[in-house]
């Protein structure tokens, strides 16, 4: 399916938002998520099902200042 991922297209097989956080290397990470533009706790990820043309935003913490 294709999603919006960051601002630009993308296209995945995974059917949840934890199986694309998975895919894309963050299983373990610590990282903020959201779909459509609400918040998704970490928790209520695999419930979370894709669908075309969702828009995504998936963002890591950095350090620094």
């Amino acid at each position: 399916m294709q999603i919006l991922l960051n601002g630009k297209g993308y296209t995945t097989a995974a059917s949840d938002l934890d199986e694309l956080c998975a895919t894309l290397g963050f299983a373990d990470a610590k990282i903020a998520t959201a779909m459509n533009g609400s918040f998704v706790a970490a928790s209520e990820r695999k419930a979370t099902k894709l669908a075309d043309a969702a828009e995504i935003e998936i963002v890591a913490p950095r350090q620094g200042g």
